[in-house]
This record gives C-alpha cells, structure tokens and sequence, in this order.
C-alpha cells in the first residue's frame, strides 16, 4: 500500500465516505501478505513500501530477462509500482507479457509500471546535466523521480565549457526544490551551481571523459571536493540513487 493510500484511507473514514468495516477489509488485506516473497533465485520485498515509501526496485544488471520478469510480475500482483533500473529490450519484451502496461524508458535503460502515480512532492526536482553523452544517467535520474511521484524538469548540455548556456537558465535553477546534477570529465558543474542557488545539490559523476577521468573517479573526486555548501555527492553513474534521495527531500513537509 502507497503511504498516499494509506493517507486517504485515514481521511476517508474520518469524513464518513468509507466505513471502519472497509478500511479494516483493506489494512488486513495488506497485514495479511507475507513480509518478502521467496522466489527462490530472489526474496522479494513486499513491505520495503511500508518502511521506505516506495516500493522494492530491482536492479537489472546481471539478472536474466526471466529473473527480471518473473521478479516484476511478483511486485505488481502484490499491487506495487514497478522499476526496474539498468535493463534493456529484451528483458521489456518479456516483461510486458506478465506486465501489460509496463513502459520501457530506452535512454534511462528503465522499465516502470505506475498507474494512477501522480505527483505528490511538494515542489519541482531539476535535473541538469553536463553534455550530451551525460544524459542516460540524467534520464535514469528524471524517470525514477517521476516514477516515485515527483515533478521533474531538466535541463541537458549545460556545461562549464559554455557556462553562458547554464547562466542563461539562473531562474530555473533557483526555483527548484531540489536539483540534481550529472557531469563527467572533470565533474565542475555541481559546484557552480550549487554556488548559485540556496537548495541541496545532488551531484552525480559519470564515466564520461578521456583517459584520465578514470571510468568517472576523477569526476568524483573533484564533486567531493567541492567548495560550493550543501553539495552531496551519490555513486558514479548513479541517477538513481540521485533521484532517490532528492524524492525524499521533495516529500519532506516544509518546517512551519
């Protein structure tokens, strides 16, 4: 169950639109399942919703498209939202026959299952990247934030080799709740910006650059370096968890 549901749920039975009968009928519906399905190659974690908010992602990297399938199946049946992060076509084919309505994301190597998901963060995340060859974990980053109920704006190609580009979008980045930023080569980005704006900064290295980028090391060094306040800095290539922690922070009530 959606924390949202469980929610309107509380604000049905108070406002007499829903008897303490069905809401009971419901809750137990929820008590009544098993805390983790064991598949046998994968126990799946039909409770991680209740504790974190949001439903078990499972990571497609290194799983088999029948592994990635038949875990899917298990976390819909179960009336969960799906994401799956670093998959590819073949796993979606076979993904959609257990899972109808599953949408693959081809840039953001994703496949989601969200119906009836609307936006429920309390203002706008900003994903920004620094080139081109950054946007598959920039996009990796915006499906998982829409996908866990976020607004999601980004701006692409806004590098510190044409800074002009980024300057020119100064309201953008100021109006934002939260913004992540994506960049290789020598990871700078994060750092101008978060010298620009009041919000948290969520700074993503990639892999992208020449020799001694070092698969995006150099990149996460300098992010982890920086002088800029309230720079945070997630895994290499890791929009994910970037989107993750900024839906968090998107969902956190506003302080009275």
């Amino acid at each position: 169950m959606r924390p949202e549901r469980l929610k309107a749920l509380l604000e049905e039975v108070r406002s007499g639109s829903l008897t303490v009968a069905k809401a009971s009928e419901e809750l137990t519906s929820v008590l009544r399942q098993a805390p983790f399905e064991d598949l046998g190659f994968a126990k799946v974690d039909h409770h991680r919703a209740i504790r974190q908010g949001f439903p078990e992602v499972v990571f497609g990297n290194g799983k088999t498209a029948e592994q990635i399938a038949t875990i899917a199946s298990a976390i819909v049946k179960a009336g969960h939202d799906l994401l799956v992060t670093r998959t590819d076509a073949n796993a979606y084919a076979i993904v959609r026959t257990h899972v109808p309505g599953a949408v693959f994301h081809e840039t953001a190597r994703i496949i989601s299952y969200a119906p009836g998901r609307v936006p429920t963060g309390k203002g706008n995340i900003l994903v920004v990247s620094g080139g081109t060859s950054d946007q598959p974990v920039a996009e990796e980053a915006v499906v998982t934030a829409q996908v866990m109920g976020n607004q999601v704006d980004h701006l692409y190609d806004v590098g510190v080799a044409g800074i002009h580009r980024l300057l020119e979008e100064r309201t953008r980045l100021e109006q934002a709740r939260v913004i992540i930023v994506v960049a290789g080569m020598d990871g700078a980005l994060p750092s101008v910006i978060g010298g620009l704006v009041s919000g948290p900064v969520i700074a993503v290295p990639t892999s992208v650059g020449y020799g001694t980028n070092f698969g995006g090391l150099a990149a996460l060094l300098s992010m982890l370096n920086s002088c800029a306040t309230g720079v945070a800095v997630v895994n290499i290539d890791n929009g994910f968890g970037a989107a993750a922690v900024a839906s968090q922070i998107n969902h956190l009530t506003d302080p009275a």
